[in-house]
Order: C-alpha cells, then structure tokens, then sequence
C-alpha cells in the first residue's frame, strides 16, 4: 500500500512543474499521477476532485488508534463516495447518516443497520418511520417534540440528546443551529424515557476544524453533569458522542489525531472518573480532507481600473457553486499550487465562474499568488475531500456539478 508522502522540491506535472507550498501541505503522489495521465488523454475538461484511498484508510487506523475503546461513525455527508464509504465499511467504521438516503448509502457500503446513527436532530416523522423500517435504532434529538415523533414510528428506539457547544476556536463553528442548552437536555431525556424510548446518551459537536484539543473538556463536564442529575432521577445513561471538529491541514498546521485521543481521554478521566461511558466520534472533514484535491483552470486574470496596479482578480473555473462552498466568509483557507510557485508573488482576489456576485472566494484576506501565472494554467486545490462534491450544484449558470475520481 502506498501511503501519503510529501513532494520533493519539484514536482513535475505533465507539461507543468508545482514546487511544494509554504508549510509543506500533504498531496499524494498516486494522485498527481494520475492527474497527468488525465491531461495526456486530453480528458482534463473541467474542475474535478481526485481523492485517495490510501490517505483515507490511514486516516481511518488513525483514529482507531488514537481512541481505541471509541466506536467510529463517519460523517457520511463529508464525502458520500460509494468507494469512500465501501472501504470504511470494510474496516469496521460505523456511520453518521443525516437522511434516508444518506442511511440507504451506508447500507449499500455493506454497514449493517445497527452500525449506523441517524444524527441529523431535525426529521420527517415519515423519515424517522422509514429508517426505523430499515433496521436503525440510533437517533439524534436536540427537543421535545422530535423524541415525539421518534416514539411514535420508532417505539424503543435509542436517542442521544445534543447540547449546544459555543465552536470557539473553530474555523467553522456550529453554536446555534443544533443543540440545545445543557440544562434543558435532561427534560428532553426524561420525556423520552416516560414515552419508552432508551435514553441513552448526550452528544456535542465543538466546531468544524476545531484546532484546540482542549475544547472537549467543557462540553464533557457538560456532559458528566447530565449523567448524574439524570440517574438521581433513575435514568441510566450509557453514551457520549463526541461529535466531529477533527481537522484536516489547510494553511495552517493542526495538532495529530493522538493529541485529541489524549485531551479527551484525559477530559473523560476527569469528569467521568472511572466510570466512563460508551463513547463514539463522528469524524467527516478529519476523516477524508486531506484525501482530496481538486484541479482547477484559471480562466481569467484582470484588473478592475488603470488606477489599481496592485490587486489582480484571478478567476477559476471553480467557485462558492461549484464546490467551494467553505469559502464562505473565508472561514476554510485552502492551500493553492501553480505552475509557477517560487516566483515573486502578489496579493489577488480569487473569484468563481458563475455570473453571482457573491461567487468571490477570497477577498477580504486576499491571496498572494504569482505574478506570472497566467490564464490557461492549472491549479491544485489541496485538502479539498470533505464538504466539496456535496456542496456543488446541479446545473447552476449551467455548470455541471464537480466531477469525482476515486483511486
């Protein structure tokens, strides 16, 4: 198996040379070849993502490793490639699925039902009645109202309550959205129990690209405190779901998988004493970022007045529609090769294809790129796995959605 390795000084790319970006961002050579074979058949039509199997099954023994009494459930909606999800399936992952199809995906990968959570807080009633049909017992809720409906079409089931982290310290945070206060999740628990559900467990999520492996520690104090007002009232709680948040590298370093394995070990330690429960991680962006990149073309190159010699805008064939949704506020920074790195540089805005004027990527932080770059030529987009293909739409400006290479 050929695992991810850094690139030499050089790297020779068809007709094109890419010397490594400031910092070291991680590619594969696998994915580099076969980019060049793409361009030697003349296939290279459009913006595509390759993704690596090597890095994402490296990836996957990570975490095992870095967690080893933690169950795995992949955030499907990272990265639903059926060969994504057939390798984690092979290795034992389980999965956290947002849909009935999502759920249909996992099932096809060949993960059994009880492998599978339904993590999305906000259902159908007849979303829930139909997963339930498909053998899941596992359900997310963040209020009373949706443990009725899972009493209702999913009777016995087992439902984890989310409460609301603050995502500080993550470059995309999830504070408001889904959870609700750490106070209240004991009522929401309770009333699952009174109407015969398993109340089983809490769940948090610390913000996507969480880079501080301290942030586990409140949520779990949280978490603990739950545990024991709920089993004053006799109601036994066995699990915490950890969520996501495990990064990927962007432009910036981040901290190894194993020292988020030793912060929440710790935190659970702490908090839990010896009586720590069943606990299950929820990795997408972690799990499959830094198995992806996708190549771009720059379409155009312009200034925007005489007067302004400064700032290029530099425009790709792909954009905020086309895949890059995370650019949005700039929040996900991901590194760009070009042909001509290791030239004098300047600032630029980066810009999309379609005719929307908030297709802009990155302009209030703008990107120092080569001064010689040039329209034609082809970028690499780095740690573009997670949340790239299931960001781009169908058929906007008539733009087809970003085309994918699994290897």
């Amino acid at each position: 198996m050929r695992s991810a390795c850094y690139l030499p000084k050089l790297l020779v790319y068809g007709a094109a040379q890419f010397a490594p970006f400031e910092g070291d961002a991680l590619m594969t050579d696998r994915i580099i070849d076969f980019l060049a074979e793409r361009r030697r058949e003349g296939r290279d039509n459009g913006p595509c993502l390759v993704v690596d199997l090597d890095v994402v099954r490296d990836n996957y023994l990570g975490f095992a490793r870095a967690l080893p009494d933690t169950r795995v459930f992949y955030a499907v909606k990272a990265n639903p490639a059926p060969e994504v999800l057939s390798l984690l399936a092979s290795l034992g992952s389980c999965f956290d699925t947002a849909s009935v199809v999502e759920i249909e995906q996992a099932l096809a990968a060949g993960a059994s039902a009880d492998r599978i959570s339904y993590g999305n807080t906000i259902k159908k009633e007849r979303d829930v009645a139909r997963a339930f049909e498909m053998g899941i017992r596992l359900f997310a809720v963040d209020s009373e109202a949706e443990v009725e409906k899972i009493a209702r079409v999913a009777p016995g089931s087992k439902v984890f309550c989310r409460i609301l982290c603050d995502g500080s310290g993550a470059e995309w945070p999830l504070s408001r959205k889904f959870g609700c206060a750490p106070e209240m999740a004991g009522a929401v628990l309770e009333h699952a129990h009174r109407l015969g559900l398993n109340a089983y467990g809490i769940s948090f999520h610390v913000g996507s690209q969480q880079t501080d492996p301290r942030k586990w520690d409140g949520a779990l104090q949280s978490a603990a405190t739950i545990f024991r007002d709920l089993a004053e009232r006799g109601i036994n709680l066995q699990m915490v779901n950890l969520g996501g948040g495990f990064p990927t590298k962007y432009l910036k370093n981040v901290p190894a998988v194993k020292s988020y394995g030793n912060a929440i070990f710790r935190a659970l330690s702490k908090h839990f004493g010896n009586r720590i429960p069943e606990t299950i991680i929820e990795p997408g962006r972690g799990m499959v970022g830094n198995a992806g990149m996708i190549e771009a073309e720059v379409i155009l190159i312009s200034q925007k007045s005489k007067s302004d010699t400064e700032m290029r805008w530099v425009y790709l064939d792909i954009g905020k529609f086309n895949g890059l949704a995370e650019t949005m506020d700039e929040m996900i920074r991901y590194p760009i090769r070009t042909p001509v790195d290791g030239s004098p540089v300047a600032p630029c805005v980066i810009a999309g294809p379609t005719c929307d004027s908030v297709d802009v990527l990155y302009e209030k932080q703008p990107y120092d790129l080569p001064i010689s770059l040039e329209i034609g030529a082809k970028v690499l987009i780095e740690g573009a796995g997670a949340y790239t293909t299931t960001y781009s739409a169908i058929g906007f400006n008539g733009f087809p959605p970003l085309e994918t290479f699994v290897i």
